[in-house]
């Protein structure tokens, strides 16, 4: 079952759909309805994003309305959307607590990929990244991660970018830190949304454990590594998980990944003048991404307001890139996005949470 929300109804978007459908045909059938009122319900859920059950019109009114006493649809509360030049559009969403979550819109040519948040607030302490700033607050469940989807899709076809085609878990907060609820929403957004599980990337810093249990589903899910470093001395200043699970026994983990086979890994490799782009570690890091058959992004370090770092130079970056090449590793540049919008990872939380404390 979902957890119940704030009046003691169950969210039914936080149910997997074969649940969502079971749950609803013994709702039904109480009430002396016909078990395919259940599957209605469910197409208004995942094929159109209306926000509750009165705009459910093919559902008599005493149906709705008792729909409504026993269950709610976790839509997402907007409270600051802002869209770059380049239209990445960024989202902080109110959640009925109060708290602050962020999800970003990122077209790019054919697709338009949705990068969601797991968590309020993290506790991984990455010493790059600006949601920890604000530290951790709690887990999101199921129903508030798949609602991230189902709010942007609605916003997105309001103002005209199209079908959301990818979805990368790589917002706010650690996934695999929040299996518990990550794992259901995987099975709503692939099953339920019909979103293909190749299209979705679960991101982590390195949780062995939920990687491990990635890896044994049946479905081909992506992940996505934030690396960093491929030496585990540095790696351990810049992400203090490192020090629970040493690159050593990420990579047997990884190695288990990439052996159950149609599950590309990607190493996330956020450059950082002077930090981490010493030109010996590019051939260490070519080195490990070929042996695990994983693609590489180098990604320009996003400045954040209290750290004083810059990002890599181009010449820097350039290098890497060669050298990744030449081992015969898959390879990208990333191009900065959003920018002028806070799209860095807990930004645009981090500046709300500023001005509420002033």
């Amino acid at each position: 079952m979902a957890n119940p929300g704030p009046s003691g109804r169950t969210d039914l978007l936080g149910l997997v759909p074969d649940e969502l459908l079971a749950e609803l045909e013994r709702h039904f059938t109480a009430r002396g309805q016909k078990a395919f009122r259940a599957r209605q319900v469910g197409r208004w859920i995942y094929e159109t994003d209306v926000p509750d059950f009165e705009a459910m019109t093919d559902l008599p009114a005493a149906e709705r309305a008792a729909l409504a006493e026993r269950y709610h649809i976790g839509d997402m509360v907007l409270d600051t959307a802002k869209v770059s030049t380049d239209r990445t559009a960024k989202h902080l969403w109110k959640l009925h607590d109060g708290e602050l979550v962020e999800s970003v819109l990122i077209p790019a040519e054919d697709r338009l990929t949705l990068c969601l948040s797991s968590q309020a607030g993290c506790a991984m302490g990455c010493t790059f990244c600006a949601t920890g700033w604000s530290g951790f607050r709690r887990h999101l469940t199921a129903g508030e991660i798949a609602g991230q989807y189902r709010a942007s899709r609605r916003w997105a076809a309001e103002n005209d970018y199209g079908p959301i085609t990818n979805i990368v878990y790589m917002g706010m907060g650690e996934p695999l830190a929040n299996r518990s609820a990550v794992h259901p929403s995987l099975t709503i957004l692939n099953q339920g949304f019909g979103v293909g599980a190749r299209r979705i990337t679960v991101s982590t810093v390195g949780v062995v454990p939920g990687i491990q249990e990635l890896s044994q589903r049946p479905e081909q899910f992506k992940l996505a590594l934030s690396l960093h470093s491929p030496v585990e001395e540095l790696r351990r200043e810049l992400i203090p998980l490192e020090k629970r699970w040493p690159l050593p026994e990420l990579i047997r983990a990884l190695k288990a990944f990439d052996a159950a086979g149609g599950r590309r890994i990607t190493f996330e490799y956020t450059m950082i003048r002077d930090v981490n782009d010493a030109p010996e570690l590019a051939p260490l890091l070519a080195d490990l991404a070929f042996d695990l058959h994983a693609f590489v992004n180098l990604i320009p370090f996003n400045p954040i307001p209290w750290q004083d770092w810059g990002p890599s130079t181009s010449d820097r970056i350039r290098h890497f890139e060669r050298v990744l090449r030449d081992r015969g590793v898959d390879v990208a540049v990333r191009e900065p996005r959003g920018r002028d919008i806070d799209a860095a990872c807990g930004q645009l939380r981090a500046d709300a949470l500023v001005q509420i404390s002033e």
